[in-house]
């Protein structure tokens, strides 16, 4: 629990963002019923956006951009969803400063490039066993 105050002091105290809470204007806060309908939209629209998202994941599509699309409408309105995607930023910035890490770079280029040498080998070796003929044009 000390731990939980902590980490959101640090949040603060590094300005990572402005205040949790709702963005409704203020007349519609001001109505309870109206408010309420209001988070009951915003999250019908949300869960909308990231079903669209989860679906386009095993489709083409940027599921995942999508996906936090719904976060970011869902973020407007509930406080779980702002935190969620604070963490979620800050984990992709510790990411991001990680790549530029020399060594972390330079394993990335040897995996891709070994990566990229067995893709030609097999490439070649297909090429080879059956030519240029692609698999969809074979007759039997």
């Amino acid at each position: 629990m000390h731990a939980e105050s902590d980490e959101r002091a640090e949040e603060s105290a590094a300005g990572q963002g402005a205040e949790l809470g709702s963005r409704a204007p203020e007349f519609i806060k001001a109505r309870r019923t109206l408010h309420l309908s209001w988070q009951v939209g915003v999250f019908i629209v949300g869960l909308a956006v990231v079903g669209a998202g989860v679906v386009m994941l095993p489709l083409p599509g940027p599921g995942w951009l999508v996906i936090f699309g719904g976060m970011a409408i869902w973020a407007t309105e509930f406080v779980w969803a702002q935190l969620v995607l604070r963490w979620t930023k800050r984990k992709v910035t510790e990411a991001a400063q990680r790549a530029l890490d020399p060594k972390v770079r330079r394993r990335n280029i040897v995996l891709t490039t070994v990566g990229l040498v067995i893709v030609a080998v097999l490439l070649g070796v297909y090429l080879w066993k059956f030519g240029l003929v692609m698999p969809w044009k074979i007759d039997e």
